[in-house]
């Protein structure tokens, strides 16, 4: 059994010890990866390794629409033996040890290093640069220490996670919108309904959009990150150009200005307007009609201000929106001669 969807990065295509376990629809596996044996990948689960490696020891299990990604011009990601990952988490340009358990919507982000023996509980962010003592259970936002766990409990969370993975529905694929030559819509994400994509647009691996009711919009070079969800239930969305919404992040009905970044994780709720040049930290949520004024950094749950857009932060930010698309015109190609 091999995923969905192989795709080489600078020409290296991933290394598999040994034929995954299961692949699940949607799965996706990129550039220079290495998994080890009996490996088990979810449905709309993502492994994206394009600038930096990803190593995976044996036995990862990773949980419907989870993500593996690196920071791509500075930090790998490596994980250990038996490591269980939940659904909707994402493990992002760290390292993680062996025996670990990562529970449904848990975040790991840049940096971060957790030992062995660790259970991460559900919806936890682990802050960037972190390091959690192997032997403990963590969870909140920031992620502190609970208490100690023992690899029998360890083992039992993850057997559950694994009792607990569901399939995804069967049945009709939707068919893409029809878009200009300039924009890259992956084959493993799914696009139905009034949605409009601007020049240069990238719609990434396992992302949902889903124009229920109200229409999407989507300005130009602005880059949606893998598994990333959104929805229409009523007005609709619309997203300004050059803005960057990272992995798995939830959203409906709301209105993001231009050049701003939502942050990996973050959850938007219906009414949520974020003005132009605003950056939102991975793992943050908004309450139903909040205004996130433009020129600050937010975090937390709700969002908050914790400080200004400063020079630095706005450049990376648009470095990411120039790398993305440099990715989307890559990836089309490549997609392309996979046919």
């Amino acid at each position: 059994m091999t995923p969905d969807l192989i795709l080489p990065y600078d020409g290296v295509l991933p290394v598999f010890a040994s034929r995954p376990v299961w692949c699940g629809r949607g799965s996706t596996v990129i550039g220079t990866a290495t998994l080890g044996a009996q490996a088990w990948l979810g449905d709309d689960s993502v492994i994206r390794s394009d600038g930096q490696v990803i190593t995976a020891g044996e036995r990862l299990w990773l949980g419907a629409r989870s993500t593996v990604h690196i920071a791509t011009e500075s930090t790998p990601t490596h994980i250990g033996d038996r490591v269980t990952v939940g659904r909707n988490a994402v493990v992002h340009a760290c390292t993680v040890g062996s025996d670990v358990v990562i529970e449904d919507d848990a975040i790991i982000l840049d940096g971060a290093t957790v030992g062995d023996g660790v259970l991460i509980e559900a919806g936890a962010t682990i802050f960037p640069r972190s390091t959690l003592e192997g032997g403990y259970a963590y969870g909140g936002n920031p992620a502190k220490r609970l208490r100690p766990v023992t690899l029998e409990e360890i083992a039992e969370r993850a057997e559950r996670l694994r009792e607990a993975a569901d399939e995804r529905p069967a049945g009709p694929e939707p068919v893409p919108p029809e878009v200009e030559e300039s924009v890259f819509v992956a084959r493993t994400a799914r696009l139905s309904g009034r949605i409009a994509l601007g020049a240069g647009v990238t719609v990434l691996f396992s992302c949902e959009l889903a124009a229920e009711v109200g229409p999407i919009v989507v300005g130009a070079d602005t880059n949606i990150q893998d598994n990333t969800v959104i929805r229409t239930r009523g007005e609709g969305v619309v997203i300004g150009r050059d803005t960057t919404i990272a992995h798995n992040v939830r959203m409906n009905d709301c209105r993001i200005g231009a050049r701003s970044l939502i942050g990996i994780g973050s959850v938007l709720a219906p009414g949520t307007v974020v003005a132009d040049d605003v950056m939102l930290a991975g793992g943050s949520t908004t309450d139903p009609g909040q205004l996130l004024e433009g020129g600050h950094l937010w975090g937390g749950r709700p969002a908050r201000i914790l400080g200004t857009l400063d020079p630095k932060k706005r450049a990376l930010m648009a470095h990411i929106v120039e790398g993305y698309c440099r990715h989307g015109r890559e990836y089309r190609a490549l997609q392309e001669a996979e046919g």
